[in-house]
């Protein structure tokens, strides 16, 4: 199975060893075999890595714990026909951008001709109570028999009523457009608060409520997260000192710009004399 550089798949001895970050795999060696990672993004590494025993390639359309970094159309229609042309199954980690987090109900629908033979999800998906669930496409039904895999909590009566309940609203009409309209408007109001501290914020990226803030090396994204907490807003650092925006999917413009008062204020206490004024 192929995976990607930055890529975070999960805490059990495959989804940790899929993870091609080695601070997660640290203390859990032997770690299984079967797993070989390339760059993410590159396709000719991939094909590269494509051999007789290829199985399946694993990705995330966009991958939160490496720092937000969403992948191009051009790689994710790459892979989906590299694993046509060569018989493999093209897997979609959507367990962090799944469940309307980009304003669609999977990533995978914002890239036009993409679709995986099997989505990964969970997070979303039980709306805070544990929950995972994978997705298949007709030709992988029959792979996985009554009695091939099993879990003690899984499909349990309780947090399948959950999900149901979730799902039940998130397909609501109009809650997904106004998903997409106030993601929309947190990336404006992200982008001009880079305009304004672009020494300190050296990119922004992301889609809908999956957000990323780069910050410049000298400033420790742990430690911006630490001060704007103490102000009442929640962020978590991740991948290359970026800042990840995860807010709830009810969020709407005044918790959008109290958000982004916060993170301003904090920017300005550490570097107030590089801030733009005029923006």
């Amino acid at each position: 199975m192929i995976t990607f550089s930055r890529s975070f798949h999960g805490r059990t001895l495959a989804t940790v060893t899929a993870t091609a970050q080695p601070k997660y795999q640290e203390g859990f060696a032997p770690l299984p075999e079967g797993f070989r990672y390339v760059p993410f993004g590159d396709l000719d590494a991939v094909r590269a890595a494509v051999g007789p025993q290829t199985c399946a390639i694993l990705v995330e359309p966009i991958q939160g714990e490496g720092g937000v970094h969403a992948a191009t159309p051009e790689f994710l229609r790459g892979l989906r026909d590299l694993c046509d042309e060569q018989g493999i199954l093209l897997l979609f980690d959507e367990v962090q951008t799944g469940v309307g987090r980009t304003g669609r109900l999977f990533a995978h629908e914002l890239y036009e001709n993409v679709v995986p033979d099997v989505i990964s999800l969970a997070k979303g998906l039980g709306g805070g109570v544990p929950i995972g669930a994978i997705l298949i496409t007709q030709k992988v039904v029959g792979t996985l028999v009554p009695g091939t895999h099993a879990s003690t909590f899984s499909g349990n009566p309780f947090v399948t009523a959950v999900s149901h309940a979730v799902l039940s609203e998130i397909l609501k009409p109009g809650f997904l457009d106004q998903v997409r309209e106030t993601g929309e408007f947190l990336t404006e109001r992200l982008t001009g608060l880079q305009r304004r501290h672009r020494k300190l914020v050296t990119a922004v990226r992301g889609v809908g409520f999956l957000q990323g803030i780069q910050l410049d090396e000298a400033v420790p994204a742990a430690k911006v997260a630490e001060m704007v907490r103490e102000l009442g807003l929640l962020l978590v650092p991740a991948g290359d000192n970026t800042l990840r925006l995860l807010p709830p999917l009810t969020i709407g413009r005044e918790e959008v710009l109290a958000a982004v008062t916060i993170l301003n204020e904090v920017l300005m206490q550490l570097r107030p004399e590089e801030a733009d004024a005029a923006e």
